[in-house]
């Protein structure tokens, strides 16, 4: 057998989301590659890894016992670039970060430079929705976690990136305003919301709730893009953040409605718990944060400045 750690890492991968097209995109892969990595590791083991029934991908028994030792072989390497990295007088480990689904308009670009100077860190970001990105957080398996909405049920510490914008949008064909509207406009238009435990909802219904502003609910959808994608196809309106939207601002696919009271303003902060024992790698990030966050902020969005 001559098999390669390449091999390893596209099958740990299939077996882990059953599906070639996951594995790809997880893995930053095409699918041929994957496929054609998949059958030359197959090809030199004597038991099926998989079935494919009805275009579903089944591990076996004999699959599952490789996955695991494949998932070992990959954390050993992992662990040999750690310690070279760290007899280099490198940082080295892990830096783990979770993130409401719409901190990842911005969270790439204050974790691009710390990664791109640290190259013995290795990133774990998980991008979910509030309620599970607190979860994490009150179970301290994580090191941060990227926010819009302060949790008021944990002891915190933080540290403010930028201001968080949200507008009322909807599609090009919308009739144009030249002058904002009040309130009342609400009652005449669908609207799409996020789901239940999304930050971006929360700060929205806070705002409806407490400008006494009832609203026809179209929708609920469970993704800013799927939201998105409704707006543009003209489902209905939306109060979505700027940082989200910006492509489609700019190509006049989506466009501002003009309301009184808006845009809604909140912040968009890095929380960390309280009395946490930070790992030299967090405590390394933070600093660069501290640092970097207002050049980060001018030279990645001051074009928010242009909306409101």
């Amino acid at each position: 057998m001559n098999f390669t750690l390449n091999q390893l890492r596209v099958f740990h991968k299939v077996a882990q989301t059953l599906s070639i097209t996951k594995a790809a995109e997880e893995l930053h892969l095409t699918q041929p590659a994957v496929s054609i990595q998949l059958r030359n590791f197959q090809d030199q083991l004597e038991l099926p890894l998989y079935e494919t029934v009805n275009k579903r991908i089944y591990i076996t028994a004999f699959g599952f016992d490789i996955a695991l030792l494949a998932e070992k072989i990959i954390k050993d390497v992992s662990s040999i670039q750690f310690k070279m990295h760290e007899h280099l007088g490198q940082l080295t480990g892990q830096l783990k970060i979770s993130s409401v689904s719409t901190g990842k308009y911005i969270a790439p670009y204050y974790l691009t430079d710390f990664i791109n100077l640290n190259t013995g860190v290795e990133l774990l970001l998980d991008v979910t929705n509030k309620a599970k990105v607190l979860e994490s957080l009150e179970k301290n398996e994580v090191d941060f976690s990227l926010v819009s909405v302060l949790p008021d049920t944990l002891q915190i510490d933080k540290t403010e990136l930028i201001e968080n914008k949200l507008f009322l949008v909807g599609n090009s064909e919308i009739h144009k305003r030249k002058k904002e509207s009040d309130k009342k406009l609400f009652e005449t238009l669908p609207m799409i919301y996020r789901e239940k435990g999304s930050g971006t909802r929360y700060i929205m219904e806070k705002y409806l709730i407490k400008n006494d502003i009832h609203v026809i609910k179209k929708m609920e959808l469970t993704s800013n893009e799927a939201v998105k994608q409704a707006v543009l196809a003209g489902l209905g309106c939306s109060i979505m953040p700027l940082i989200g939207i910006k492509n489609e601002l700019e190509s006049q696919q989506l466009k501002i409605i003009p309301v009184k009271g808006f845009p809604i303003k909140s912040k968009w902060y890095l929380i960390w718990l309280k009395d946490k024992k930070l790992t030299p790698i967090a405590n390394a990030y933070l600093d660069f944060i501290r640092n970097e966050k207002k050049r980060i902020m001018h030279d990645k969005f001051d074009w928010c400045k242009r909306y409101g």
